[in-house]
């Protein structure tokens, strides 16, 4: 009779990061308490389907998919920005040909969308959403309109603040994460319970920075906002589920 030399491996579990993510559960953000999971989260190994396809290249991005602003046949109405930066790995090494995607409001706070009912008017020159790959470096760029502030119904007379949702994939699908970039000096950061969900010390990793190099004169406003994956300045990123917002 030999002894089992096999050795058991641990359970593959999910690993939060409390330092920047956001709890799973916060009252203050209403909707996030029907949606907020009641039992501990587990990582689902990945299996055939997930590892071989479908692949997130070059032929999944159109040339202009990048540039919100000329996907119509006219200009949309509001303030052009560039939002530019780098997605970035714990050790700062660059992440290169990793698909970004973003959506957002139009300059009147509102989405394309056929749940949207802010009573302020649908730009027919601007779908809000847009996407590119990173370079060799991990840099990515879009040209797109200022987002406005919008109303919703999670507390009296809440306002959402300017943002533009991110999406970064990894090589499938099952590999995404998403976050929300916000503008400097937004006067309704603390009323807002989903930027105010984010650890103190990660908020300001939300917040793009005024960016003169990348500023366009007479024509663009450039704005710098890194996305850091993880390590000691992480982007705090949210759940899935909660992204529909709002």
């Amino acid at each position: 009779m030999t002894a089992d030399t096999t050795r058991r491996r641990p359970p593959a579990h999910y690993r939060p990061d409390p330092e920047s993510h956001p709890p799973v559960s916060f009252p203050a953000y209403r909707s996030n308490v029907a949606r907020a999971p009641r039992h501990p989260l587990v990582l689902l190994p990945q299996r055939l389907g997930e590892i071989t396809g479908p692949l997130l290249g070059e032929e999944r991005v159109g040339r202009y998919d990048n540039d919100l602003t000329i996907q119509h046949s006219e200009e949309p109405q509001g303030q052009r920005i560039v939002v530019g930066g780098r997605v970035l790995d714990g050790d700062g090494k660059p992440i290169p040909n990793t698909l970004v995607e973003v959506w957002q409001a139009n300059a009147g706070g509102r989405y394309r969308h056929d749940l949207d009912r802010h009573p302020a008017p649908l730009d027919p020159n601007f779908s809000g959403v847009g996407r590119t790959l990173t370079d060799a470096d991990g840099n990515y760029r879009f040209i797109t309109i200022a987002p406005g502030a919008y109303p919703w119904k999670n507390h009296h007379n809440a306002w959402r603040p300017a943002h533009i949702h991110f999406s970064v994939f990894g090589r499938a699908f099952t590999q995404r994460l998403i976050t929300q970039m916000y503008f400097p000096g937004d006067p309704l950061f603390d009323q807002d319970p989903i930027f105010t969900s984010a650890r103190p010390a990660a908020r300001e990793a939300m917040v793009a920075k005024f960016d003169l190099d990348s500023t366009i004169p007479e024509w663009a406003v450039g704005y710098h906002w890194d996305i850091v994956l993880r390590g000691s300045d992480p982007t705090p990123f949210e759940d899935e589920e909660d992204h529909d917002d709002e």
